[in-house]
């Protein structure tokens, strides 16, 4: 598991994380409640760590509703800060 990954869930645990803009609207739009893709991150699989991206590493988690729906959340790590900032989710088989 990687670091950046372990780091994101650690923050988040601590509920030291905020929603981006962008990904509060795509949750509306996806029907995904903030809460929930919140709570699968701990569960959630690594599909790709991104420690160059800019303006901030991030991560590809493949994460799971109540009801097995599957969708992916790109999670990333503001250092300045110290918190972890949800980017986006979207489903797989929907894009």
């Amino acid at each position: 598991m990687g670091r950046l990954f372990k780091t994101i869930q650690h923050l988040v645990s601590e509920d030291r994380y905020v929603i981006g803009e962008h990904a509060s609207e795509r949750l509306e739009e996806r029907g995904i409640m903030e809460w929930q893709a919140v709570a699968a991150l701990a569960d959630g699989e690594l599909l790709a760590e991104k420690s160059r991206s800019k303006p901030n590493p991030s991560v590809e988690v493949r994460e799971s509703l109540p009801d097995g729906t599957q969708f992916k959340a790109v999670w990333s790590h503001l250092r300045q800060s110290g918190v972890a900032k949800l980017v986006t989710v979207h489903f797989f088989d929907r894009g």
